[in-house]
This record gives structure tokens, C-alpha cells and sequence, in this order.
């Protein structure tokens, strides 16, 4: 299971505190980055030595300061927020009183700040009912019928990604004939297919390392001749990211 899975997929405290613990892989994993630390194995830093289930949070404090940092930085497609509740959810986070918040934002009043508190923790109310009538409805749907997981790093999120598992699975039959680890027939010309096709050749990149471009194409180019399309969709709809001068790519976070 890649990161991006992972990440919608964890209960809601396991993503508050930034990791998970996979039993199946005897791994910790970081849902910032998708970096994993194997229990048992000891990691030493700075001249200490750390479990497993220490070291993946010392890693995130240092690779990504927090995960309220971390979530906070998100696309405003995924969080949902206005700039101005970005700022008011961050002078919270650091323990600001309503007095001193005006006294930052140079403006309006307290009873506003009380106000806008009001506003948010209604909303995470809202949010958790919601969460669970998601997850009542979902232990209901056939799995078949239930929808893949957009990649957190999805350039827009729109009716393309509406693919049940059913359809993704017939997609991979129309594309891969040989199998998922074969070739790519035809490089489709539907969205929705196309986003199948091309989330599952991200998957053929390791997590938090860079390639260069002969790298990429060398990957790609035992699935499709036009490796240079299949290279450029990646970017495209936000499964790859590359430096400015095409030097090194590496799959998005």
C-alpha cells in the first residue's frame, strides 16, 4: 500500500500523531513522506540509539516540524480552508489567547475570534458525524462498488477520479493483458482510465528517492514505446514532481 493510501485510510488519531504502525510489514511509517522504520532494528542519531517507535517521531519533528505543520501545508483542495482559517487554526495551535490573536491579525476584536472558534469547532463536529455515517455506509458498500483513493497529490479532484474498484480492475484487464507487470497495450484516452493506468505506473518508482531523466524513462519504456508521454502525464497530474531543468524526478508526496 502506497503512502497516499495509507494516509486517507488510517484512523483519525493515527494521523493526528503522523505515523502508523503496519503489522504486516513489522514497520512503523511515517504518513507525512511514506518513510518506514523497521521494529526491532535500532536507529541511532546524534549519538542515540532509538526503537523503532521512537525514531519515526524524532523523524518527523525533523523532516516535516509537525504533522499540524504538515496538514497545514496541504492543498487548499484537501483541507478544505480558507487562508483565513489557516491563520487562526496556526495562532491557536501555538496557544494564543483571543486578545493576543487580535493584537497579531492588527484587527478586528475578541468576540470575532470567539466567534470564528465557535464556527470551526462546529464544523469539526459536522465533521465527525460525517466521518462516521462515511464509515457506516462504507462497511455496507460491496467492495466492488467502493471508490478508489484520489492521490493526495492530485493536481484537481473532480469527477475523473469517481472509479470504482470494479472499474479499476477492468481498466488494468484492458491495458495490461499480459498482466500487471506487463506491458501497456494503448496509452488511453479517457480520463478516468488514464488516471487508473498512470497511478498504477507510479507505483513502479520507489518512494523518496530521485531519478534522473534516463532513469524514468528506462522504467517506463518496458511498458509503453512513448515513454515520453507516459513521463509528462506523470508531472502532469501530480504523481511526479522534477527540478526546473528536468534533471531529477521524483514521485510526489
Amino acid at each position: 500500500m502506497q503512502v497516499s493510501d495509507l494516509f486517507w485510510e488510517v484512523p483519525l488519531h493515527e494521523l493526528v500523531q503522523g505515523y502508523a504502525y503496519r503489522e504486516e510489514q513489522g514497520a512503523y511509517l511515517c504518513l507525512a513522506c511514506g518513510e518506514s522504520f523497521e521494529q526491532g532494528i535500532v536507529f541511532p542519531h546524534d549519538g542515540v540509539f532509538y526503537e523503532a517507535s521512537r525514531f519515526v517521531q524524532v523523524h518527523l519533528a525533523e523532516a516535516h516540524g509537525s504533522m499540524f505543520e504538515y496538514l497545514m501545508g496541504l492543498d487548499k483542495k484537501l483541507t478544505g480552508l480558507t487562508d483565513l482559517q489557516k491563520r487562526l487554526l496556526t495562532l491557536f495551535h501555538e496557544g494564543l489567547s483571543d486578545n493576543e490573536i487580535v493584537k497579531t491579525m492588527e484587527g478586528g476584536s475578541s468576540s470575532t475570534i470567539r466567534n470564528h472558534r465557535f464556527a470551526l469547532r462546529e464544523r469539526a463536529k459536522q465533521a465527525k458525524v460525517f466521518l462516521a455515517l462515511m464509515e457506516l455506509a462504507d462497511g455496507r458498500t460491496a467492495k466492488p462498488q467502493r471508490l478508489i483513493t484520489p492521490h493526495k497529490t492530485a493536481t484537481m479532484v473532480d469527477e475523473r477520479y469517481a472509479v470504482t474498484e470494479q472499474e479499476r480492475e477492468s481498466v488494468m484487464k484492458i491495458y495490461f493483458k499480459e498482466g500487471p507487470d506487463g506491458p501497456l497495450s494503448e496509452i488511453p484516452r479517457k480520463e478516468k482510465r488514464k488516471l487508473v493506468v498512470l497511478r498504477h505506473l507510479a507505483r513502479q518508482f520507489s518512494d523518496n528517492k530521485k531519478y534522473t531523466e534516463k532513469e524514468v524513462n528506462e522504467v517506463l519504456k518496458k511498458r509503453h514505446a512513448d515513454f515520453a508521454t507516459l513521463r509528462r502525464y506523470l508531472i502532469e497530474y501530480g504523481f511526479m514532481d522534477r527540478e526546473p531543468n528536468g534533471s531529477l524526478y521524483w514521485i510526489k508526496q
